[in-house]
């Protein structure tokens, strides 16, 4: 029995080293020496793919700067005469005694030698008897859209008077009023056409004192069409070359973007909206709008409240936030200025030919208003007749030479005709410098935005050369680094040779 118990002690004991051997010779074929090449193949495949996608991710960022870059192109179709334009601002009802396109029509050959392009006649429509300002109205209250005010002419005098403009080299736009008509508009008779209060009651454009005109309704899908209708009206019919359009921020973007798609089919157009806050208006409607920040803050630097650090923020934010293609229309003066605001000699005082040069060499297209060439220095009346002074043009020869200097140098023209701006850094606040660029053409600005005499130092770097100045017609050298005695409100243009 002993016998038989130690020969199964034996006999287990080698079952169990057998499992034992196996079991290592297991564990030793599972740990293989280590191969370098394999792991060195392994972290370039991992290498591969981080670079692959990081190559992934840097094609994705382009194509999202790629995308954000067009987002800011506009797609508004720009008028090859508009790139050097100078636009001018037509008051009818003051220009002369008479107030009529007839006599308005003497003062063409005048204009044509001052340089103005574009001439932006104020609205020619009938004007509403019905709840009128004062006795001639606001011009802005239309009786009708598709006639014209009998106290300026007939439709046959301005079709003339269109076609003589056309004839001498002149661009014509019309201002529209889209927003609202006037209380006697036969449109009224389509109370659907217009924005009620809870009574159903049409109203006047809220938030406003425009008591003189009701609020059209842009909901109305008739309104817009009869809106259309009337001003294809002007194009097909009279050759009008665009519109201002009046409180354009007023109106549906899409309503804006549909006018001007179906008026390029007649002719190619030219759009300036009196907007600023509504940049989409640039992208698929209008071409210009209203630079009125830098007009405010012109206002503010004449009174000492801003300085010429404000001037080139504004500036380098327009060149940032405006699509590319667009810019803002600038002035000194215009309509509404001259009249609610006071003349340019009211607010700007010894800084009016220094911001009026402003205005023609920063990215923009400017403006001269109705009787600014002849120094105009009274508040022109807005609801009566007040006829503007032309004996004395002593204003004529100055915007004349502005023109000229815009005309001459491709820098200086108007949207991608022209070029950026690039602020020059000055020691003193009150000095700005900038230059511009357009292929060969190069111009430089130095201004003593203030009433005092200063010295300040200015770094031009690359924009160091030989340059002739404009209005002295003498030979100019910048250096790298320069500094310049200045006096009160002193402009230096330079024009490179």
């Amino acid at each position: 029995m002993q016998s038989t118990m130690e020969g199964l002690i034996i006999y287990m004991k080698r079952i169990f080293s057998i499992i034992m051997i196996a079991l290592l010779c297991a564990n030793v074929s599972a740990c293989k020496p280590f191969d370098s090449s394999k792991a060195s193949t392994s972290e370039d495949s991992v290498h591969e793919e981080q670079a692959e996608e990081k190559k992934v991710k840097d094609n994705e960022e382009a194509d999202s700067a790629k995308e954000e870059k067009e987002q800011r192109l506009s797609k508004v179709n720009v008028p090859k005469w508009s790139e050097d334009a100078v636009i001018y601002e037509v008051n009818i009802r003051q220009y002369t005694k008479e107030g009529t396109f007839k006599a308005f029509e003497e003062h063409l050959p005048r204009l044509k030698e001052l340089g103005v392009d574009i001439l932006w006649f104020m609205p020619i429509h009938p004007i509403s008897e019905k709840n009128r300002k004062g006795t001639l109205g606001s011009y802005y209250s239309v009786q009708n859209y598709k006639e014209v005010n009998p106290e300026f002419g007939t439709m046959e005098e301005f079709k003339e008077l269109v076609d003589k403009c056309h004839e001498m080299g002149f661009k014509v736009l019309l201002d529209w009023v889209a927003n609202h008509t006037g209380w006697d508009n036969p449109w009224i008779e389509n109370k659907d056409w217009y924005v009620q209060n809870t009574k159903g009651e049409i109203i006047h454009p809220p938030g406003t004192d425009w008591t003189d005109v009701a609020q059209l309704n842009y909901a109305n899908q008739e309104m817009r069409s009869a809106m259309l209708d009337a001003m294809k009206f002007w194009v097909k019919e009279v050759d009008v070359d665009g519109y201002r359009a009046d409180y354009a921020g007023g109106v549906p973007d899409d309503f804006w973007e549909q006018a001007r798609n179906e008026l390029d089919t007649i002719k190619s157009v030219y759009m300036l909206a009196e907007d600023e806050g509504n940049l989409n208006l640039l992208y698929k409607a209008f071409n210009a709008n209203y630079g009125w920040e830098l007009h405010h803050i012109m206002n503010k630097v004449a009174n000492g409240q801003n300085n010429a650090k404000h001037v080139a923020i504004n500036l380098q934010k327009t060149q940032e936030i405006y699509p590319k293609g667009t810019y803002p229309m600038n002035f000194t003066s215009n309509h509404d200025e001259n009249s609610w605001s006071g003349t340019e000699y009211e607010r700007l005082g010894d800084a009016v030919e220094t911001m009026a040069v402003l205005t023609f060499t920063v990215p923009g297209i400017p403006l001269i208003y109705s009787g600014q060439e002849a120094g105009l220095n009274k508040r022109l009346e807005f609801f009566e007749k007040d006829e503007i002074d032309w004996s004395n043009l002593e204003m004529q020869e100055f915007y004349r030479k502005l023109i000229d200097l815009k005309k001459e140098n491709p820098a200086l023209w108007n949207g991608d005709a022209g070029g950026e701006i690039q602020i020059l850094e000055s020691q003193d606040n009150s000095v700005l410098a900038f230059a511009r660029e357009k292929g060969d053409s190069r111009v430089v600005v130095i201004m003593n935005l203030s009433a005092s005499a200063i010295t300040s130092s200015i770094e031009f770097g690359d924009v160091a050369g030989d340059y002739e100045s404009y209005f002295s017609e003498k030979s100019f050298m910048i250096e790298k680094s320069q500094s310049f005695d200045l006096s009160p409100w002193e402009y230096i243009v330079l024009i490179s040779k």
